[in-house]
């Protein structure tokens, strides 16, 4: 699995790797128990401060998408989620509205919006179904 991090978006990079990870998960790219690269392998991969993937998986464990196995690493969780179903809608209402508010700034109409929409949870549904 390859992360990147790119210093120009003006995105903390430990936000950037939290995304890309639950972009991973959701997409089908990684698996529960599949194991991440560590703090210290990834951060020399990516060139940054330990302690910015560190927060990265941290935030990540909080949001119950990984767990940390001491002394073997991280891992992701099955779908489980911890989060009561109003927290989980909340979480996802402010990603919605920046989806929203993005697609308003570049101009793009309802039906097109709705229709990505539409287009990507298929995409992410038959990820899913595939080995």
């Amino acid at each position: 699995m390859l992360f990147h991090v790119d210093f120009k978006t003006g995105k903390p990079a430990y936000l950037q790797l939290v995304d890309q990870v639950r972009y991973a998960a959701a997409s089908g790219g990684l698996r529960a128990g599949e194991a991440l690269p560590s703090v210290r392998q990834l951060a020399e991969e990516l060139r940054v401060n330990r302690n910015t993937v560190a927060k990265a998986y941290t935030e990540l464990e909080s949001q119950g998408i990984i767990e940390t196995v001491p002394g073997k690493g991280c891992f992701l969780k099955d779908g489980n989620t911890p989060f009561t179903k109003a927290v989980r809608q909340k979480l996802l209402l402010k990603e919605i509205d920046e989806a929203v508010v993005t697609a308003h700034h570049l101009q793009v109409e309802r039906a097109d919006f709705l229709a990505l929409v539409k287009e990507r949870l298929d995409y992410f549904e038959n990820k899913q179904e595939k080995p």
